[in-house]
């Protein structure tokens, strides 16, 4: 698929490469005058806690719109080190912690893909780097470095002049202007370790910031560059997926341990030709029991999980501004990220739930309240897997705005372009395989996730007890066409593309009446995302590439693998390899039997491979007026914003139908559909100053968010054996919500604020994922035939309401404390739970600062969560509790000493299927430990 370049994109790139080119000029020179004209310099003004907070209670107090600031405290110090984490003292702002750290932000009970992120007002491109992550209108935080910014604030209603395509509220992220520096000249630099106590391991960090104005504040620069390395380990408690009493009753396909027993190959045909087959493994009370509970449901694993990665990320970020006569205003920013996240996941479990290697292989049973909670088996199948991971994700943003100011009106344009990688770039996994008698346990979940115990050896610890499977019913003098070779892993890529381009213009007129401002614009923005998968699989052969693991330099896990955990029994007995030494030996092609030449990775090899290819281009035309006017205490604006979204959804379709399945390589063809939606967005915000120190405030609007890229992709797969299927759908419309805001604010002295709010949401066009009958062709029957496939649809509606209470105030002798408390009540008109929506959410914060100490304290709890639906099974997070702590010493104006310990409650993140007792993964990432030496100049 190839990327368009519009008249837009190569307008704007014009004009970044111009302005870029004045800007520079006009640096050199200023900077010589600069030179020439030497000033004395001022100590930097360092702001503390204290001031911060004051500085985002004064923003909140004067706004018109309902919305929550935080600020950085110091220059180029944010109050955390990750902005996403700090922003969870903010009420109604949740994020998910599913690696450690907060990367999605949730705003109001709403899914993370319902919320918008704007660099200074406009897109910033991101991408993920996760291989099961999808291109979605999420934002990554933990690629923006904390030093950059320099406020935060979240606009829970909206106003018609900002950017359109949130539900719950917009996050807007800026950086500091040149000219608001308040010496000439400042110049910063960090130097950091940051530590983390379960991977025992650290790294150093460091930024530096370079600040300048010159004498006529008419031009400045600030320059930053910043480096983080993390090493993170992840321990966890896994189980993939569910089955049912009926399963092991059953089979899936391969054989069950009741009515359909597997053939004993290892006897002579019967008389009839049929195969003989083996006895059946689950009788008498192990039988009956199935037999009254086929609906239980328990694991179709445990495994025992050991996650490593490699974090590096490089910022490097410009912001230019120029001013050559007062009524004129030029900036320009620019910013660069290259991040890397490569990382090993190395997954040692029980594979009880294998249709054919396991389920036939029951011998024991117990069910408690619909749940399987303990299995035996004989001789059944255990696994080991390890997958080695290249991700990079770059992002490029590149921004310019000019605006003229008279006496009474003001112009602006507005134009940038920004661009992001990421993904993975080559997944190389290998899979080896053991068979065992082994028996579950996950009667005492959730405080015990899952207990598995070896009757007899333990494979988890002989790493020549595992081998991958390298087929049968070969005979190594025979030539090829005898071998029926086994899977040994495969070779994935799957790299992911977001771009945007942008223009937009806007005009204001100031006026002598209530209607102080009457302002209007107009905007373009063009969009692509592209998601590319593609592979192959590993075709091993016994003798040849059926390897051991003990070819590639195993040891025990560390000592303090599964700290945290309780009654995991063998699971945390186990070793782990040298990952990238096996990615050696696959790259490599040892594994090849002599006849086998190394296999290509294309998108084409396998089905799901196409049916993951596929690329959104939405074009977006935007109008706005809005009104602006205060009048006897009462202020605030109202506003139309008009939308024109038009997308186009391209993909890989099967068009061969005289070839047997899967689809041939050369059988796919492109496909296109597309999509044009207009929506009118009117708002209004109302401020009533009823006091001195009180302000009521109350917002109406439309809003709309767009569907998920994934979603709107018009990929399709179908299994022509089950009849079933799944898809996107390029007809989605947006969600359409109207919400209301009302609040009180209680501003009781001048750095403290009691506040309390309700909201609603009535969200149209809920988008769900529903299954329906389609026809189409099918391969394998050479026929037209129904099958039941999942797609996105419009198909509900949901209601979203709450209230929040928040208090922040300076106690006194140094000490003060931030406090809130919201509650968020989601419900969709299918009864179905909405994605990431927590009932209720705590969070406190206490500090001390003074003169050269000060102290910080941040705790939030958050209820549990709805996240997705995975192989059937509703997952859901467990409440979780972070806890961070500040301190910082200031030897002097210049130089401070900081330290920061982050979640020093190592949590759990726990994720289960419908019931707390069906574990999906239970994961402990460890402490991390900062110590900074800052010094500012």
């Amino acid at each position: 698929m190839k990327h368009r370049t519009s008249m837009l994109s190569a307008a704007i790139a014009a004009c970044l490469g111009v302005a870029a080119q004045a800007s520079a000029q006009d640096a050199a020179t200023q900077g010589t005058d600069a030179a020439e004209s030497p000033s004395e310099l001022d100590r930097v003004v360092v702001t503390g806690i204290r001031a911060s907070l004051q500085q985002a209670l004064d923003t909140k107090r004067n706004s018109d719109a309902i919305v929550d600031v935080i600020t950085a405290e110091d220059v180029g110090k944010f109050p955390s080190t990750n902005i996403a984490e700090a922003m969870t003292m903010i009420p109604g702002v949740t994020i998910d912690r599913l690696f450690g750290q907060g990367e999605r932000v949730s705003i109001l009970g709403t899914d993370p893909a319902l919320n918008r992120t704007l660099l200074n007002g406009q897109t910033v491109a991101s991408a993920d780097w996760f291989i099961l992550d999808h291109p979605s209108r999420t934002f990554n935080y933990s690629l923006l470095a904390p030093q950059i910014v320099g406020k935060v604030t979240v606009y829970k209603s909206p106003e018609a002049h900002i950017d359109e395509g949130s539900i719950g509220g917009t996050v807007v992220v800026e950086t500091r202007k040149p000219l608001d520096l308040e010496e000439s000249m400042v110049v910063g630099g960090q130097l950091g370790y940051l530590y983390n106590d379960r991977d025992e391991d650290g790294q150093p960090q460091g930024s530096l910031m370079f600040g300048w104005k010159n004498e006529a504040e008419n031009f400045g620069l600030i320059l930053s560059a910043q480096r983080l390395d993390e090493t993170i380990r992840r321990d966890g408690i896994e189980a993939y997926g569910s089955v049912s009493a009926r399963d092991y009753r059953d089979g899936q396909g391969g054989g069950g341990s009741v009515n359909n027993l597997p053939p004993d190959w290892s006897q002579p045909p019967n008389g009839d030709g049929s195969q003989p087959t083996l006895p059946a493994s689950c009788v008498g009370a192990c039988a009956d029991t199935l037999e009254a509970n086929l609906d239980a449901r328990g694991p179709n694993s445990l495994s025992a999980s050991f996650f490593e990665q490699q974090r590096e990320r490089n910022s490097y970020s410009m912001a230019l501004q120029f001013k050559p006569v007062d009524e004129l205003d030029i900036e320009f920013n620019a910013l660069k990220i290259d991040a890397s996240y490569d990382n090993i996941n190395q997954s040692m479990f029980a594979f009880m739930g294998n249709a054919w290697n396991s389920l036939m292989r029951l011998t024991d049973v117990t069910v408690e309240d619909g749940i399987i909670t303990r299995g035996t088996f004989r001789n059944a199948l255990s696994v080991f897997d390890v997958q080695n991971r290249k991700s990079t994700v770059e992002t490029e943003s590149y921004d310019l705005k000019a605006k003229w100011s008279g006496e009474r009106w003001f112009a602006s344009a507005h134009v940038g372009t920004t661009e992001a990688t990421g993904g993975t770039d080559q997944q190389v996994f290998g899979e080896f395989l053991n068979w065992a008698n082994y028996s579950y346990d996950i009667s005492r979940a959730p405080s015990q996730p899952g207990m598995l115990t070896y009757h007899g050896t333990n494979p988890f610890t002989d790493p020549s007890a595992f081998r991958m499977d390298g087929g049968w019913g070969a005979d190594p003098t025979q030539p090829p066409p005898s071998w029926n070779p086994g899977w040994g892993g495969n070779i994935v890529f799957k790299p992911t593309w977001d771009e945007e381009t942008y223009g937009q213009l806007d005009f204001g007129l100031n006026l002598d009446s209530p209607v102080y401002m009457l302002r209007f614009g107009v905007k373009r923005r063009e969009h692509e995302t592209e998601q590319q998968m593609g592979g192959v699989s590993l075709a091993s052969v016994a003798g040849y590439g059926d390897a051991t693991a003990d070819m590639f330099n195993p040891q025990s896990v560390p000592g303090n693998y599964l700290t945290g955990f309780d009654g995991y029994g063998d699971l945390g007995d186990r070793f782990y390899i040298d990952g990238w030494a096996l990615a050696d030996y696959i790259l490599g092609g040892d594994w090849l039997a002599p006849w086998q030449t190394m296999p290509e990775p294309s998108t084409f090899n396998d089905p799901s491979f196409a049916a993951n290819t596929w690329r959104i281009v939405e074009d977006i035309n935007a109008a706005y007026v809005q009104a602006d006017f205060s009048w006897n205490g009462l202020r605030g604006n109202v506003g139309l914003r008009y939308v024109q979204t038009e997308t186009e959804s391209h993909s890989w379709q099967c068009v061969r139908t005289d070839a047997p399945p899967p689809c041939p390589a050369d059988g796919y063809a492109p496909a296109v559909v597309g999509k044009t939606y207009n929506n009118v967005l009117p708002n209004v915000n109302l401020a009533y100053d009823l006091a001195n120190d009180v302000v009521l405030r109350f917002s109406g609007a439309k809003v709309i968010a767009r569907p998920n890229y994934s979603d709107m992709s018009s990929y399709l797969w179908l299994g022509d054996q089950t009849l079933t299927g799944g898809g996107g759908n390029p007809d989605l419309d947006p969600y359409e919500s109207t919400n209301f805001d009302v609040s009180a604010e209680w501003y009781f002295s001048e750095d403290a604020i009691l506040a309390g709010s309700v909201f609603y949401k009535d969200v149209d066009n809920y988008i769900l994922t529903t299954t329906s009958p389609e026809e189409h062709f099918n391969q394998s029957r050479n026929e037209v035939t129904t099958y039941q496939v999942a797609r996105p649809d419009n198909a509900g509606t949901a209601k979203i309401q709450g209230a929040a209470l928040a208090w922040q105030q300076q106690i006194g002798g140094g000490f003060g404390m931030v406090a809130n408390y919201t509650y968020a009540d989601a419900e969709s008109s299918s009864g179905d739970p909405m994605p990431y929506n927590s009932k209720n959410q705590l969070n406190i914060s206490p500090y001390f600062e003074n003169e050269r100490f000060s102290a910080r304290l941040s705790a939030s709890w958050r209820s549990e969560y709805f996240t997705n639906v995975d192989r059937g099974d509703n997952l859901w997070v467990r409440p979780y509790t972070s806890m961070d702590l500040s301190l910082g010493y200031r030897f002097n104006d210049n130089v401070s000493l900081n330290f920061d310990a982050m979640n020093l409650l190592d949590e759990a993140y726990h994720s289960y299927a419908d019931t707390e007792r069906l574990t999906r993964g239970v994961y402990r990432s460890g402490r991390r430990f900062l110590t900074t030496l800052r010094m500012q100049f």
